[in-house]
C-alpha cells in the first residue's frame, strides 16, 4: 500500500503521529510518500529513523521536495500556499505508482488500512479515481494510473481532456470563485466526471462536524470509528477535547510498549473526563474499533509478528 501525505508549517509532529497510527495498525509493508518543506527533511528522517527496528521493517519512505510543474510552477506558487495544491499534483510526480491513500496530516488510523470489505484493490481496478470530496477532501483512494491516462469531462472544451491539461485551464476559469483551493477544483472535476468517485461511510473519515451538534454518522455509531480526521486544528486546542484524547494517546505511545495498557487504558480514562460535550458524550465509537486493533497488535506481538 502507498500512502502520501503533505506537510508544511507547524505540521511535522501531526505528520508523524499520522504515520504512527499507520504503521501501527498495518498489517502489509507500507510506501510512505512525504511531501515536505525543505527545512522540514531532516527532522522527519530524524524522527522516523528513531523508531525501533523492528518498526522499520513495516514500512520504507521517501521525503520530497514540494514541487510543481515547471511550466506552470510559479502560477501555483502565486495563487496558493506551497502545500495546498500539491495533492493535485501527485499522478503526475509519482509517475511509477499505481495507485495511492492521499491523507491529510491530522488523520489517525484507528485500524489497518487492509480493511477487506471496503476493498481498495478491487475498488481501484474499476474506477480512475475514490475521495472523499464535497465538504471534505482529506482522505483519497486514487488510481494514479486511471487518473493520468483518462480524458475528463469539462466545462471549458467539448472534448475530454487529461490530468496534466485540465489543471491549468480550470484554474484560470475558477480563481476568482474558490476559496478552498484545490478542494474546490477536485469538486469542480468531479462534479463534470461522477461516474469516477465514490464517497466512502463517514467513518473512513470521522470529523468533529459529525459529532459536534450531536451524532450524525450512524456507519460509526454500528462500527466504530476507522478513521480519525482531526481538521479545524482540533488535536492542538480545547474545542474538541475527544479528538485531542485519541490524539495524544497515540503521540505518546512508545512502539513496543503494550498498546492496551499504555495506549487504551488511558485513552478511555481521559475520554471520560469529555462527556459534557457533545463529541464526548459518543466517546465509546472512539474507541470501538481501535480496542479491537489493538487487540490484535497485541496478539501478533505474542506471536514475534
Amino acid at each position: 500500500m502507498h500512502l502520501a501525505v503533505v506537510a508544511c508549517g507547524e505540521r511535522l509532529e501531526e505528520t508523524v503521529t499520522m504515520i504512527k497510527s499507520a504503521v501501527l495498525f498495518s498489517v502489509k509493508r507500507l510506501y510512505l510518500h512525504i511531501f515536505a518543506e525543505d527545512q522540514l527533511h531532516a527532522s522527519f528522517m530524524e524522527a522516523l529513523e528513531s523508531w525501533p527496528g523492528f518498526i522499520h521493517s513495516k514500512f520504507k519512505y521517501t521525503v520530497y521536495t514540494i514541487s510543481f510543474p515547471s511550466e506552470n510552477a510559479a502560477e501555483w506558487k502565486k495563487l496558493f500556499k506551497p502545500c495546498a495544491s500539491q495533492r493535485l499534483f501527485l499522478p503526475l510526480i509519482l509517475k511509477d505508482v499505481d495507485s495511492i491513500v492521499y491523507v491529510d496530516s491530522d488523520i489517525l488510523f484507528l485500524q489497518p488500512h487492509e480493511e477487506p470489505r471496503i476493498a481498495w484493490y478491487s475498488r481501484f481496478a474499476r474506477h480512475p479515481f475514490y475521495g472523499k470530496t464535497g465538504i471534505n477532501s482529506g482522505v483519497m483512494l486514487m488510481n494514479m494510473t486511471r487518473m493520468r491516462h483518462m480524458f475528463f469531462k469539462n466545462d471549458m472544451t467539448s472534448v475530454g481532456l487529461r490530468w496534466e491539461e485540465l489543471l491549468m485551464p480550470l484554474l484560470q476559469k475558477y480563481k476568482l470563485n474558490i476559496t478552498w483551493g484545490d478542494q474546490d477544483l477536485l469538486n469542480i472535476i468531479f462534479h463534470h466526471n461522477p461516474e469516477c468517485l465514490l464517497e466512502f461511510p463517514c467513518q473512513w473519515n470521522y470529523r468533529p462536524d459529525h459529532c459536534i451538534y450531536g451524532s450524525n454518522c450512524m456507519s460509526a455509531e454500528e462500527e466504530g470509528i476507522y478513521i480519525l480526521h482531526g481538521n479545524r486544528g482540533v488535536y492542538h486546542d480545547h474545542k474538541q477535547p475527544a479528538f485531542k484524547a485519541v490524539y495524544e494517546a497515540i503521540r505518546k505511545y512508545s512502539f513496543g510498549a503494550d498498546p492496551v495498557t499504555t495506549l487504551l487504558d488511558p485513552l478511555e480514562e481521559e475520554l471520560l473526563t469529555t462527556t459534557h460535550t457533545y463529541c464526548g458524550k459518543t466517546h465509546s465509537l472512539f474507541t470501538k474499533r481501535l480496542a479491537r486493533s489493538l487487540a490484535d497488535v497485541s496478539r501478533m506481538a505474542a506471536h514475534g509478528r
